[in-house]
């Protein structure tokens, strides 16, 4: 769908926020034309992207996170797995064990053709082994190496996640090899060209934008935002409090939208967009973000944040001004609240990540 690529991607650690995020945007939208989108056509994918977050984004722009943010992923997983591997005791080589497992998994998925990882465990030994940690500390504990690995062949590119088993809010989903989900896997940019192509992407949609943000919403460091920003020619503008960068051919006005209202999911894409939020968020932020930085349901009028939303158990959808909109967009807001709710039907939706007013309307 077009709205996913001019968002840069739908975020998607939470289910209901693939869903609700298009809902947002979209006015004729159904969940059918998402599952359709998702695991039919496949003309959305729904990939481990920038900061370690779930995305769903267009095929075409898949190949471009991956070699952009998610290799490197990758590659810092891989290091960080086999520092590990030692403590479960799985040999004097656990290099060459891990690239069994590896092979042993990825053989099975093409056997199977997908595959959830309870299932994975059952066929393949290996994936059963448990890695102790924090040995001595409060928090030790132990992870399967399923875990692990399934997400580390996810951040390689080399399986994705497929259809859920059960609801559209699920999160327990099967895993598919790329190569049969994705006729001949995703596309391979050289890393500097889809870093110039994920800078870009970006500014024509939240930009203009700081360095900061950009750095922030992508996982990179400081070296790697300014390769980006210099090889798309990012013109430096002035922002209140400090210097932004804009696409040099984005400088005509925008169009006027009028009047607008949504009600934005948790971890909802514009929410996430800008690590340096106060424009669009005045001081309701404590209200509306966890202390990690997660945002919850919020709602929105003309550009602006004004109050938040949650669903209660019963059904009923509850939002809570934060300051005084006016009769008719109050009135829009509580006709785009009947609107959700009537999408979400008879499901539940109780967001990963809990912030003060969710908790408080729920």
């Amino acid at each position: 769908m077009a709205v996913a690529g001019e968002m840069v991607g739908i975020h998607a650690t939470d289910p209901a926020s693939v869903y609700l995020g298009m809902l947002a945007r979209v006015s004729d939208f159904s969940r059918t034309d998402m599952a359709r989108a998702l695991y039919d056509e496949r003309s959305l994918l729904k990939i481990l992207g920038m900061r370690r977050t779930m995305f769903v984004v267009p095929s075409d722009l898949a190949g471009v996170v991956n070699a952009a943010v998610t290799r490197a992923l990758g590659a810092a997983e891989r290091r960080r797995l086999l520092e590990w591997l030692p403590a479960a005791e799985v040999g004097d080589d656990p290099a060459g064990w891990l690239d069994r497992v590896e092979t042993e998994t990825v053989a099975c998925l093409h056997e199977l053709g997908a595959a959830t990882a309870s299932e994975l465990t059952r066929r393949v030994p290996g994936l059963r082994v448990q890695i102790p940690f924090g040995e001595g500390k409060k928090w030790a504990g132990r992870v399967g190496v399923s875990t692990r690995l399934l997400f580390l062949l996810a951040t390689e590119g080399r399986i994705i996640r497929g259809r859920p088993r059960g609801s559209w809010l699920s999160s327990m989903y099967a895993w598919a090899p790329i190569d049969h989900w994705v006729p001949g896997g995703l596309s391979e940019p050289p890393v500097e060209e889809a870093e110039a192509e994920l800078v870009r992407r970006w500014l024509r949609t939240f930009g203009p934008g700081t360095r900061r943000d950009i750095q922030w919403w992508t996982g990179w460091t400081v070296a790697t935002t300014k390769r980006g920003l210099a090889a798309v020619g990012a013109v430096e503008v002035a922002l209140d409090g400090g210097t932004g960068y804009a696409l040099p051919e984005d400088f005509e006005p925008s169009p006027d939208a009028g009047p607008w209202v949504a009600l934005t999911p948790a971890l909802d894409t514009t929410m996430m967009g800008w690590n340096e939020r106060e424009w669009y968020l005045g001081n309701h932020g404590p209200r509306l973000f966890d202390r990690n930085g997660n945002a919850g349901p919020a709602v929105w009028a003309d550009g602006r944040v004004v109050g938040g939303w949650a669903q209660r158990g019963s059904g009923e959808l509850i939002t809570r001004l934060f300051e005084d909109v006016g009769r008719e967009m109050h009135h829009a807001i509580d006709t785009e609240a009947e609107r959700v709710r009537g999408f979400i039907g008879d499901s539940r939706i109780v967001p990963r990540f809990r912030t003060p007013t969710e908790v408080d309307l729920s």
